[in-house]
């Protein structure tokens, strides 16, 4: 744990390139209306974006993140924004998730297949799962990963979450807040189960 931690907040403190965007998943905004109240869980989450996104629109938001100097950028950005956050320094490889606890997880941008069977867990009945990362791809791409075993594969988020009920899937490219192309998976999953089910009504 202590190497992670010490290699992310060196990355936070000293790669002048290193910028996390400031908005939230953009299906997790445009979904806002439709998802469950209540406890909501942000892995990874950085500098806080969805963490404090989901605080701001009324959850009460635990936020899992290994780095102390990316928590502490996101604590002062939610102190600016005026909410509250449960900021926790933890490794997610050992991080213990509560099970059935959150109504919402949302991931960005950390790969975690292998911890995927745990935080759908996590997820309380009817939950909701909001989860994006970068995909390897042969376009021309400006961010993301420089190694493609930090990438997911076509698909790969897509079949480890086919026991909750997909309300959305998406693989693509799109300019980032500055324009710059990426290659993203996008994934929005329900705990549910049943050939009838109830689905929301998007804008």
């Amino acid at each position: 744990m202590t190497d992670d931690r010490e290699r992310w907040n060196e990355k936070y403190s000293t790669d002048e390139e290193f910028e996390l965007p400031d908005d939230p998943i953009p299906e997790l905004a445009r979904r806002i209306e439709t998802l469950p109240s209540g406890r909501a869980l942000d892995v990874a989450t950085g500098t806080g974006r969805n963490a404090r996104f989901l605080a701001a629109e009324g959850y009460e938001v635990d936020a899992v993140d290994v780095s102390d100097e990316a928590l502490d950028r996101a604590a002062n950005a939610a102190a600016d924004d005026g909410v509250a956050v449960n900021w926790i320094r933890a490794d997610i490889d050992d991080f213990e998730f509560e099970a059935g606890a959150y109504d919402v997880v949302t991931v960005s941008f950390f790969a975690a297949l292998d911890r995927l069977p745990d935080l759908k867990e996590a997820l309380a009945p009817g939950g909701m799962l909001v989860y994006e990362h970068h995909l390897r791809s042969s376009d021309d791409i400006d961010i993301g990963p420089s190694d493609d075993r930090y990438k997911f594969r076509a698909n790969d988020l897509l079949r480890a979450c086919l026991d909750l009920t997909i309300l959305g899937y998406e693989e693509r490219t799109r300019p980032d807040e500055k324009g710059r192309t990426q290659a993203v998976a996008t994934l929005v999953g329900r705990k549910s189960t049943g050939g009838a089910q109830s689905y929301p009504r998007l804008s």
